[in-house]
């Protein structure tokens, strides 16, 4: 299998279900129809997929970082039912007034990743918000804005205040899979 490159997905609203009030225990993790399949055909085609997350609810008291380790536990329990393995799960449970390098759009999550898992240059960005395609852009990566989540209202945002515009706009991660996977773009 050649190996492709990396794919960064957003969690909340293009992995699993958005919720106003933050997905705080596994039991409100509940993934978006087709998203666990869609990861699986990334994983199948060669492509490393990584997520990357802010949980500033850790760090606003709301959920402890135990709670979100039990959450991604759920979340990586499904995917490696569905034959996609090792996906590593990176996040930031800073507040934004923490100024700190890992909350998107800054790129301390990539960067690590990069690192980590000795990944090349390029990739994906898959995400339902702004600050997604934001850490894609500074990261050098191509960015998909999904609106599944919050997709719709953050494409509002973006286009009125006459921010970059995603590379590719698609419904759920689902269509975002199908572009990747169709891309003939290798390292």
């Amino acid at each position: 299998m050649t190996v492709k490159l990396p794919v960064f997905l957003d969690r909340d609203g293009v992995i699993n279900a958005n919720r106003d009030d933050y997905v705080k225990t596994p039991f409100e993790w509940v993934p978006v129809p087709g998203a666990i399949s869609s990861m699986a055909a990334l994983h199948r085609a060669g492509h490393q997929i990584i997520v990357v997350t802010n949980q500033s609810g850790i760090g606003r008291g709301y959920y402890s970082e135990e709670a979100v380790r039990g959450i991604h536990k759920v979340m990586l329990s499904a995917l490696g039912a569905a034959g996609v393995f090792p996906v590593p799960v990176m996040y930031c449970p800073h507040q934004p007034e923490d100024k700190c390098s890992c909350r998107k759009p800054e790129t301390g999550m990539i960067d690590r990743a990069r690192i980590d898992y000795d990944l090349p240059r390029g990739g994906w960005m898959v995400g339902d918000a702004h600050s997604d395609m934001e850490l894609g852009r500074r990261s050098g990566l191509t960015t998909i804005l999904v609106l599944s989540g919050r997709g719709v209202a953050q494409l509002e945002i973006i286009k009125t205040g006459k921010l970059t515009m995603p590379d590719y706009i698609t419904d759920s991660l689902v269509t975002a899979a199908d572009i990747i996977i169709s891309s003939a773009v290798t390292p």
